[in-house]
């Protein structure tokens, strides 16, 4: 009987919904999860998941007091909330999730490594292994040092907007547990500025991913590589092998729906018999590799705003909930 797509590639790769839905994760079963500020805000809007919003915000209150502005009280719950859908995510996945930093830390090591560590202290307190739980930091020199400290105190990292080999050599050589190079938004920087189509082997994004999984697996890194950030199902075709790929709902649904044969690309096997040049990373090598990559330049730089926007838009929702919530509290007494 012919095997979808979907099913082909679990032969090689471990399969991440990246989703904050509840529903789709129990539809598609994946080994682990991912989510960031944009995937919480659309999922904490969803009424099948205000009974857990509105226990976060109240717990941010009783904990910053009755004087506590609504924004300080957001500004807390936005972690509460993270961490709440984590453990949710977690009742249903066997592996990991990934728990984001707040993105306006990214250039500030020592403000990471701190909410990191509240991050992982609420997972401590529901009981939740550290083994299940990935901190996401983005890829700057200052958050892979933040990630060098905190993966030796045995809190996993995953280094997301990742884009650049420099990033990617970078975070290795720190000991991260996982990055995460964006495919899609490589192929959307590449398309605009060239304008050119690239489909298959020839997408950027691809052939970036590909090279950083080839170079880990030569030099025998530790580090996982979990491809993220896809526009179609071909970029995950040509990436089955890689270590883990996190998929839309969306995508998921094509490869599940689509049959035909998957072949393995990525191998670590074929990679230790490749020819590459190591790679030395240090301070001034990573700043000047990365202000000579356009593309990572600016997509780093993107990426960090938009989550930051995302997280100021889930403040300010959380924010306007707390008040709905205290505007009835007379009534409920």
């Amino acid at each position: 009987m012919p095997q979808n797509l979907l099913e082909q590639l679990r032969r090689y790769t471990t399969v991440v919904a990246d989703t904050g839905d509840i529903n789709s994760m129990e539809q598609f079963r994946p080994t682990d999860a991912t989510t960031n500020p944009s995937l919480i805000t659309t999922a904490a809007q969803m009424p099948q998941y205000q009974p857990i919003v509105d226990g976060v915000i109240m717990d941010a209150k009783r904990e910053l007091g009755e004087n506590a502005s609504d924004k300080d009280v957001a500004n807390l719950a936005f972690q509460g909330l993270a961490v709440a859908f984590g453990k949710k995510i977690l009742a249903i996945v066997p592996g990991r999730v990934s728990t984001e930093v707040d993105a306006r830390l990214s250039y500030d090591t020592e403000a990471t490594i701190a909410q990191a560590r509240s991050i992982i202290a609420q997972y401590d307190k529901a009981k939740v292994g550290r083994e299940h739980v990935l901190i996401k930091i983005a890829s700057t020199w200052e958050g892979i040092r933040a990630a060098e400290v905190l993966e030796k105190e045995g809190i996993h990292c995953n280094l997301t907007l990742l884009f650049g080999i420099h990033q990617a050599v970078a975070a290795a050589e720190a000991g991260a547990t996982l990055v995460s190079p964006f495919v899609g938004r490589i192929l959307d920087w590449y398309k605009k500025d060239t304008g050119k189509d690239y489909q298959g082997a020839a997408d950027p994004g691809v052939q970036s991913v590909t090279r950083i999984y080839n170079y880990y697996k030569k030099f025998g890194y530790k580090t996982q590589v979990m491809g993220a950030s896809f526009r179609n199902i071909g970029e995950i075709e040509e990436l089955a092998g890689c270590d883990l790929l996190t998929i839309s709902p969306h995508l998921l649904g094509e490869l599940e729906k689509t049959e035909g044969d998957l072949p393995r690309k990525l191998d670590p096997e074929k990679a230790k018999s490749m020819q590459f040049e190591r790679i030395l990373v240090d301070k001034a090598a990573f700043k000047k590799m990365h202000a000579e990559d356009r593309m990572a330049t600016d997509k780093l730089k993107e990426g960090i705003e938009g989550f930051s926007a995302a997280l100021v838009n889930l403040e300010q929702m959380l924010a306007k909930r707390l008040a709905e919530l205290e505007s009835r509290a007379p009534a409920t007494v």
